[in-house]
């Protein structure tokens, strides 16, 4: 009996931290596996050695360090990281408080104070999502140029303007478009997420 009631415990508390959406169960898989494989595995491929063939001077270590800083002021890697985690963080408050609390998946929507709460955690996700994207296309455009054009003279008066290579500019480019279609649609998942919780909550309302 008590591992039957242990077992039940561990069941409720799964489905107090699954979402009470069918899409938001999709967009965690979807958040959870195959846009953290992508950055993790090919982001790495792209991007790992980039720094290493970033070429300006080749005998001039420090100047393609210098450029390279003035192409890069954040690697790609760093800001997609920083951008998962920061996003993942409404939904983790959200479902934090509500194992402390034991609310479930009727509860938020059969409660209109969880209904609201949970529908606030996905319109920060929906925020902070918009704000990466137009932070990411700030940064670093569309597409990546074969060649960058440095403005040395601060690091060198002899330098002036110095054109860099950049390696494997077509896979970058490639791999910018995806993060791009990630992000869009990541916020297509939460919008449509709010749209069929309102919908099971006008559902219950009915049933009432």
């Amino acid at each position: 009996m008590a591992k039957q009631s242990d077992y039940n415990k561990d069941n409720e508390k799964q489905r107090n931290l699954r979402p009470p959406t069918v899409i938001g169960q999709f967009h965690t898989l979807f958040f959870g596996s195959v846009r953290m494989f992508f950055l993790g595995v090919l982001g790495f491929a792209v991007y790992g050695n980039e720094a290493l063939h970033f070429s300006c001077e080749p005998d001039k270590r420090d100047v393609n360090l210098f450029c390279y800083n003035q192409f890069r002021p954040i690697t790609p890697q760093v800001f997609w990281a920083l951008q998962l985690v920061t996003v993942l963080v409404p939904g983790a408050v959200f479902h934090l408080y509500a194992a402390c609390k034991s609310i479930d998946q009727e509860d938020i929507l059969q409660k209109p104070v969880y209904t609201v709460s949970y529908i606030i955690s996905v319109l920060l996700r929906i925020i902070l999502e918009v704000v990466a994207f137009w932070l990411q296309s700030h940064l670093f455009g569309f597409q990546v140029n074969p060649i960058f054009t440095c403005d040395a003279g601060s690091l060198d008066k002899k330098y002036d303007l110095t054109r860099c290579m950049v390696p494997e500019h077509f896979e970058k480019t490639i791999f910018l478009i995806a993060m791009y279609t990630f992000t869009v649609i990541t916020i297509i998942l939460c919008v449509a997420e709010i749209f069929e919780i309102l919908y099971k909550r006008l559902g219950f309302l009915n049933n009432q």
